[in-house]
């Protein structure tokens, strides 16, 4: 790296940066020049311990030698084919070894190059297969409160996160949403899966009611919403909104961008809670967020609804220029083989006791009101300053990183998702830092 890169350059006014307080962050930027492993170093050679995982995407850790030496050596032999009415050998390769490795049935992949997009080719799926399929009339999409299925169009219409939607103006039509399943007076301070609250999945029967199922196309859930500050499903939440589903030949869409690949100690969302959607949207893990990439997994069942018509036709309508990128398969070749080598996409459940202890170690501690977990995943609920809302986590977050730890913040709630390669020493490490920042803020 050129040492014009090692510093903070001299003038950050040209680049808008997403999902950011710019103006605090262009007085006091945090820079970071490098990383390896479970570390980041910032432009002043300070080591952060990354709690994050970048932003719930470098599963792996940083700079990990089999996807560097991957995305060099592919990059030196074919930069860029086209997607369209072309191919090349390792996307076939890549979506080989995912199907191996997805819930049994999910049998075929859509390759996009973000969260964002993986979730709008899902719900044109959706859409597409009932219309394909001789059932126009479902256009109808289900979503649910506080739930986060990125930033597009389609994604923030079904999401539920209002600071996400107001100000964007008219989003898509036909869109209902179900209430979110956080009880913090029934379900504060459990560790993993909540007891109460299955019976919030029954919400979709009223609006089926409401508005027929003839109507409705899909319903998109994360299985755990991380974003809106990890909200965990009531035990038998899921399994009964896959029973909702079936009954009314409705789709079910688990959007698995965070939760998929180890992050809960199995490969999927789906394996941990066995349940089994017909569509599943993953990004960020698939290729250690190293290089942009996401992949739709779908059932066999909804695949071949589209291949009908003249086999000269085009059949899905869709996609991106970027779509299957070489670059980015070999990225994401390179993970699945360091996730395979070092058993990362189940280490999580070999640690999960371990962290749900460590964190479950911070109730008592100033201005918590609450912590919640599962797998490798952690949420520490602060009261807010009374008309200051997020002002409180987001002290935290600066305090954190001045101590030398990485954490996110969303609204007043501490999120923590470590890389997969964490260490038990390194847990505590972690944990101890946010203790501190607790003792430390107003």
């Amino acid at each position: 790296m050129s040492n014009r890169l090692k510093v903070t350059p001299n003038d950050l006014s040209a680049f808008w940066m997403p999902f950011t307080s710019n103006r605090q962050f262009k007085q006091a930027p945090r820079m970071m020049v490098s990383a390896k492993d479970m570390h980041y170093t910032t432009s002043d050679g300070r080591k952060i311990l990354d709690g994050t995982a970048g932003l719930w995407c470098v599963n792996a850790g940083h700079c990990r030698p089999k996807i560097t030496e991957a995305i060099q050596q592919q990059a030196a032999e074919l930069d860029y084919a086209p997607a369209f009415q072309m191919g090349h050998p390792i996307v076939f390769e890549l979506a080989n070894r995912l199907v191996d490795i997805a819930p049994k049935g999910m049998d075929h992949v859509f390759f996009t190059n973000s969260g964002s997009e993986s979730v709008e080719t899902a719900l044109k799926m959706a859409i597409g297969y009932h219309r394909a399929r001789g059932d126009g009339a479902r256009t109808r999409l289900i979503g649910r409160e506080r739930g986060y299925h990125g930033v597009n169009f389609g994604g923030i219409s079904v999401g539920g996160i209002s600071t996400n939607r107001k100000m964007f103006g008219t989003l898509l039509g036909g869109v209902d949403h179900m209430p979110h399943t956080h009880l913090p007076e029934k379900n504060a301070f459990t560790k993993g899966v909540p007891e109460h609250g299955a019976e919030l999945a029954n919400e979709l029967e009223r609006i089926v009611a409401l508005h027929d199922a003839s109507t409705i196309a899909a319903v998109i859930v994360e299985p755990v919403a991380g974003s809106t500050g990890v909200i965990l499903p009531p035990k038998g939440y899921l399994q009964k909104l896959r029973e909702i589903c079936t009954k009314h030949g409705i789709l079910l869409i688990f959007d698995e961008v965070i939760t998929g690949f180890g992050r809960l100690g199995t490969p999927f969302g789906a394996d941990y809670f066995g349940v089994t959607p017909d569509i599943m949207t993953t990004a960020k893990g698939v290729s250690n967020g190293v290089i942009p990439m996401g992949a739709v997994f779908v059932k066999k069942e909804i695949h071949d609804a589209f291949m009908t018509g003249p086999e000269h036709m085009i059949e899905f309508f869709h996609g991106y220029t970027y779509s299957g990128n070489p670059v980015a398969c070999a990225a994401a070749l390179g993970t699945l083989d360091t996730y395979k080598e070092e058993g990362l996409l189940t280490r999580g459940e070999e640690l999960a006791p371990y962290w749900e202890d460590a964190l479950h170690s911070l109730k008592g501690e100033p201005h918590v009101i609450d912590i919640r977990n599962i797998g490798l995943i952690g949420a520490i609920e602060l009261a807010p300053i009374p008309g200051q809302p997020t002002k409180r986590a987001f002290s935290a977050f600066l305090k954190a990183f001045e101590r030398g730890a990485l954490i996110r913040t969303t609204g007043d709630i501490i999120a923590l998702s470590p890389p997969l390669i964490i260490t038990k020493g390194q847990i505590n490490e972690l944990v101890d830092h946010v203790r501190e920042v607790l003792r430390m803020i107003d």
